[in-house]
């Protein structure tokens, strides 16, 4: 049984409307997010229309705001803006849902002011409006406004989708839009992309009597923009419809080689069950940069020999692609369409092939993710020569995956990593070299008698032998 003094609704009942209610002033003084929350809920109290008015108010505040958004106001303004979201979606639309998707087009609205004075670089804030365009969506099939009207507003929200706020949109409208206001969504797009043919700019353009090349390079860059709409937008609208010949004709034949653009030609053509025109789709992908051929197209590639019949070829073709790029899902893919016990033998001998491939990283990523860690520390002794203590960011985290059970694999990465910092004098890592170099000490304890490496004291003395002048490294490694 709960205690009565536990924080929940039965218990905080118990203390009586007159109680709450001044308990609810007192934690409002000085927080203007929960005094917006009880304005809200007091308007609710009177309509749905004076919520609506509530919400408009402080978006409309946001909008006009020209104040900079640093990294210490995003946390607040993800509360408030969730807040704002939630009682569009909740408490509006479920007493006018008309309201409602007229209160959350302005909430989406007010994205090109907020990106344009806020840093979002981890998505916070993205993420909000991301929701509330799946909400927009979901308002939208329960207010059933005019297609055709709701086509309109969609086409001009995605002609300023700067910020990527509405790159879910037709995806989420579509119920509400239907066939005629896809219809009518991809016509507006169409004549957009026939009034963008013919204006693109030479290289120079004279303004105001002498030659302007940035703003013929901007005008550039727009129309470029544009075009990238217009092809985004048609091509989610093919998708939605589900007309893979659409989706085709809106690439033209250089695009259409390009293994990506071939993959996602093929794998729509497979949904549709066409494999033969997939494989064609398929083999026209230009291979001849054979490093950049992405997993995408290898995967589908596999996928339409299997739909085909071809299922020994698709068995040798992930074995191959396995053996040129260690990606892990061919493997994968691989093992689980082999008998039993086979797979444990092709398991060992992928293994063994990773062991010797060309690039040391590449096979100690494969082999930590796999996860084989007896596997990735052998071949960090056995192949300690060959890494690269420049690349910090890796070692340090595969030192990290290995140090409690292959503690020597661990301390010879740390020590590539400080002899690099040490012999480039990369002074920005002497920090992390001195933590590295502790650390190696800590492990040192914990290794046998016998092993491949000096002993700590042995390295550190020839650490002070070569480096010994770099009293910045050692005044940290103290």
């Amino acid at each position: 049984m709960a205690s009565k003094t536990t924080l929940n609704a039965k218990n905080l009942e118990a203390l009586g409307v007159e109680r709450l209610a001044a308990l609810l002033i007192d934690i409002s003084k000085g927080s203007a997010a929960n005094k917006r929350r009880l304005r809200i809920e007091l308007a609710g109290m009177q309509s749905g229309e004076e919520v609506a008015r509530e919400v408009t108010k402080r978006l409309s505040f946001i909008d006009r705001s020209q104040a900079k958004i640093g990294w210490r106001r995003v946390k607040a303004l993800k509360s408030d803006l969730d807040t704002q979201r939630r009682v569009i979606a909740e408490t509006i639309a479920g007493s006018d849902a008309d309201e409602a998707l007229e209160v959350m087009w302005r909430f989406m609205g007010v994205a090109q002011s907020v990106f344009g004075r806020c840093a979002d670089s981890n998505g916070t804030i993205m993420a909000i409006f991301r929701l509330a365009c799946v909400d927009l969506g979901m308002i939208a099939k329960m207010a059933g406004p005019d297609r055709r009207l709701l086509a309109d507003r969609a086409f001009s929200a995605l002609q300023h989708n700067d910020y990527g706020q509405y790159d879910t949109l037709i995806d989420v409208l579509a119920p509400a839009l239907g066939v005629d206001g896809l219809d009518h969504l991809k016509m507006l797009f169409v004549e957009w992309s026939i009034q963008a043919e013919g204006h693109l700019p030479g290289p120079d353009r004279a303004v105001a009597g002498h030659i302007d090349r940035r703003a013929s390079y901007e005008d550039i860059l727009n129309l470029r923009k544009r075009d990238r709409t217009i092809r985004t937008a048609l091509e989610q609208i093919a998708d939605t419809q589900g007309d893979v010949d659409a989706f085709i004709a809106l690439q033209d034949e250089q695009t259409r080689s390009k293994p990506a653009t071939a993959a996602k030609i093929a794998r729509r053509l497979m949904a549709a069950g066409r494999p033969d025109e997939a494989l064609d789709a398929i083999n026209r992908a230009d291979l001849t940069d054979s490093d950049a051929v992405p997993f995408e197209w290898e995967a589908v590639y596999t996928e339409v020999l299997e739909a085909l019949g071809r299922k020994d070829e698709a068995q040798e073709f992930r074995w191959q692609s396995f053996e040129r790029t260690l990606h892990a899902d061919h493997l994968r893919a691989y093992l689980k369409r082999l008998p039993d016990f086979d797979d444990m033998e092709a398991e060992e001998k992928a293994l063994a092939f990773a062991g010797r491939y060309a690039d040391v990283h590449d096979a100690l990523a494969f082999l930590l993710s796999w996860p084989a860690l007896h596997d990735a520390a052998k071949i960090a002794i056995s192949r300690a020569a060959e890494l690269d203590g420049d690349r910090y960011e890796f070692l340090t985290s595969a030192a990290e995956s290995l140090r409690d059970k292959h503690p020597l694999a661990s301390i010879i990465m740390l020590r590539a990593m400080i002899d690099f910092a040490l012999d480039r004098a990369r002074t920005t890592r002497y920090r992390h070299a001195a933590r590295h170099l502790a650390e190696a000490k800590r492990l040192s304890a914990e290794l046998k008698d016998s092993n491949p490496i000096n002993s700590h004291e042995d390295y550190l003395a020839d650490l002070r032998s070569r480096h010994g002048s770099k009293i910045g490294f050692w005044k940290l490694a103290v």
